[in-house]
């Protein structure tokens, strides 16, 4: 039994429902990036991830692209889930901005937030880990179907720590924590994910909700419920 004192958890297929990003958040991104750029596209915020977009896109195409094409870039590298720091950059300034005006409420499994009240109250710290932005997924807890729910969690880590099926990236996460591997429940859907985890030291637990890929190297729970930490 897990008896140390943090538990990091993935968001998409874990907290919330892998449907609410590719069928609200990705949707919501492609039919307001090409007027967001036009009426932002000089702000400091904006500016600066898009000049590392048009850097990207000339080193591999060797092509400078106008704004109308730099947002069509944009929609394709959402599309095909791309990781680039300048994408999940300029994705978070738009949602933020669909959040802020009512637009977008972030999707959380209702068994999650009694839980993590509940392992908030057996003095464990939470944390985050996800491929999306820091700022992605403080808006997704803030603005949630169930109100703000940013107070519960102490940290937020996303790819800037590394890949998710990395096991590096586990260790830097304990190091910045501060912490031995072996303090730490990891929770996620995927697989890669867990052994990755496992390898830097962690605890881990796949959440099986409905469509997850039932894996057998780990524990695992169907639903926040059914993890049990020692009172």
């Amino acid at each position: 039994m897990f008896k140390g004192q943090y538990i990091l958890m993935d968001i998409e297929g874990t907290t919330t429902s892998v449907a609410f990003v590719y069928d609200t958040l990705f949707p919501f991104f492609k039919d307001r990036i090409h007027d967001f750029l036009r009426d932002r596209a000089s702000l400091l915020s904006v500016a600066e991830p898009l000049r590392l977009a048009q850097n990207t896109l000339w080193e591999e195409a060797g092509v400078v692209f106008t704004l109308e094409e730099l947002a069509g870039q944009l929609v394709a590298w959402t599309a095909a889930d791309r990781k680039h720091p300048a994408l999940k950059a300029i994705q978070g300034a738009v949602w933020r901005a669909g959040y802020e005006n009512g637009l977008l409420k972030g999707h959380v499994y209702e068994d999650v937030p009694p839980i993590l009240t509940r392992w908030k109250a057996l003095g464990m710290q939470l944390g985050i880990y996800s491929s999306g932005s820091v700022e992605a997924q403080q808006l997704l807890f803030k603005y949630s179907i169930f109100g703000d729910l940013t107070p519960c969690f102490s940290n937020h880590f996303d790819t800037a720590v590394g890949p998710k099926r990395e096991a590096n990236s586990y260790q830097n996460i304990a190091e910045s924590l501060q912490l031995l591997p072996d303090t730490i429940l990891f929770l996620s859907d995927v697989v890669g994910e867990l052994d990755a985890a496992a390898m830097a030291g962690m605890h881990t637990i796949q959440v099986v909700r409905p469509g997850t890929v039932e894996g057998s190297r780990h524990a695992v729970a169907n639903d926040f419920t059914a993890i049990i930490l020692p009172d």
